[in-house]
């Protein structure tokens, strides 16, 4: 972890001069309502201390030049406003391009480019959304440097639009979502249909969110995202045969019952189910929590992580087990896997005072299981992405 002072030196010594912007943009947790976010349906995530921080000065011509301390061995990579085209050469770049094309696009040409240095605190791979957080970032920091107003909306459906266009994949807006508009000690149920949202006090006085990263790199997630989107969209074409819908996140659970006779694929029936009642246990959850009903939240997380371990099939053997070992442990409230699968982290809900018999012996578990140890990190609340 780098303080404010290293981030701006290390500016200087990449770019040979210094300056005082420095801006941090947020990952994120997703507490329940995992892959309802391109279906119609309500998510419950909350912002994280971990995340990107960014260090930027204006340049005089129309070049952006961005360097990467987690990814130093790739040096600087430049390209030019006046063309932006996905390159698969320009790396992790390409998020921050599809961000500028799309500004471009909405505020007009932009007067200069920049220098960027980052620096992220997300594991990489570990579903905690680094991508995301990089596209939030450059919408702030495209604010900040042109002195335009971007909603947090707004950017967040650009970034939704790198993903979907730029990148060819096909997922929803929760990640920028929250990181845009996160607020501090509070987790935010946002409808994915109306992007009308609520932000909900997460008051957890005797309780910490452990993350566990079972540090399995998700190889599947791109080309199987797809896949699960594309079988829910063959659902909901069925389903809408025989009711009224325009998405999954309309049908209560007795409605899917009525009529998912409708629906002739055995496969594309679960992941319906599973977009349909994970649905509405995020609605749950998210009155449990307002009311103090940890256990009945905790108990939630465990259906999540069942439906998305059955139903959807986005688990993997690592990240089951992580979740079915905190089960065991003394203290723990509820566990789930968070994110889009296939690798990445898991979250639990523990008692304070478990905290570290609980890593201790899921660490001890899961090295016996798999071969070596999984990292744990205490999940800190975050406001969204700013300028610091």
């Amino acid at each position: 972890m780098k303080n404010t002072k290293e981030l701006l030196n290390r500016f200087e010594e990449v770019f040979g001069y210094a300056t005082e912007n420095l801006y941090f943009s947020p990952g994120r947790i997703n507490l329940i309502g995992e892959h309802t976010d391109y279906n119609g349906g309500k998510v419950f995530p909350c912002a994280i201390t971990m995340g990107t921080y960014g260090v930027v000065a204006p340049r005089e011509d129309k070049i952006v030049q961005a360097f990467s301390d987690n990814l130093p061995e790739l040096g600087t990579l430049s390209f030019s406003l006046e063309n932006i085209v996905y390159e698969k050469e320009s790396n992790w770049t390409n998020y921050i391009k599809g961000m500028l094309l799309y500004i471009q696009e909405k505020l007009g040409d932009l007067p200069h480019g920049f220098d960027l240095f980052v620096y992220g605190t997300i594991p990489n791979g570990a579903s905690l959304s680094s991508s995301a957080s990089l596209e939030v970032l450059t919408g702030v920091i495209a604010n900040d440097l042109y002195g335009s107003d971007l909603s947090g909306e707004t950017i967040a459906k650009l970034g939704m639009r790198v993903e979907n266009e730029f990148l060819s994949l096909n997922s929803g807006i929760m990640d920028q979502f929250i990181i845009a508009n996160a607020k501090k000690g509070h987790a935010l149920l946002l409808d994915t249909n109306t992007l009308e949202y609520e932000q909900i006090p997460l008051n957890l006085p005797d309780h910490k969110i452990i993350i566990m990263n079972s540090l399995t790199r998700r190889e599947l997630v791109d080309s199987e995202y797809n896949t699960r989107r594309e079988q829910c969209e063959e659902a909901l074409k069925m389903l809408q045969g025989v009711v009224s819908i325009s998405s999954l996140g309309d049908l209560t659970e007795s409605e899917f019952e009525e009529y998912k006779y409708a629906i002739t694929d055995p496969v594309i029936e679960r992941r319906a189910k599973h977009a349909v009642y994970e649905n509405v246990r995020t609605e749950k959850a998210a009155e449990a929590l307002q009311n103090g009903q940890l256990e009945v939240f905790g108990h939630l997380m465990n259906e999540s992580h069942i439906s998305l371990h059955e139903d959807y099939e986005v688990t993997v053997k690592e990240t089951d087990f992580l979740v079915r070992s905190a089960w065991q442990q003394e203290g723990v409230i509820g566990a789930r896997m968070t994110g889009g699968g296939f690798g990445g982290c898991c979250i639990a809900i523990v008692e304070n005072e478990a905290v570290d018999t609980f890593i201790e012996n899921v660490g001890a578990d899961y090295k016996q299981e798999i071969g070596f140890a999984p990292e744990f990190y205490i999940a800190e609340t975050e406001d969204g992405a700013q300028k610091i």
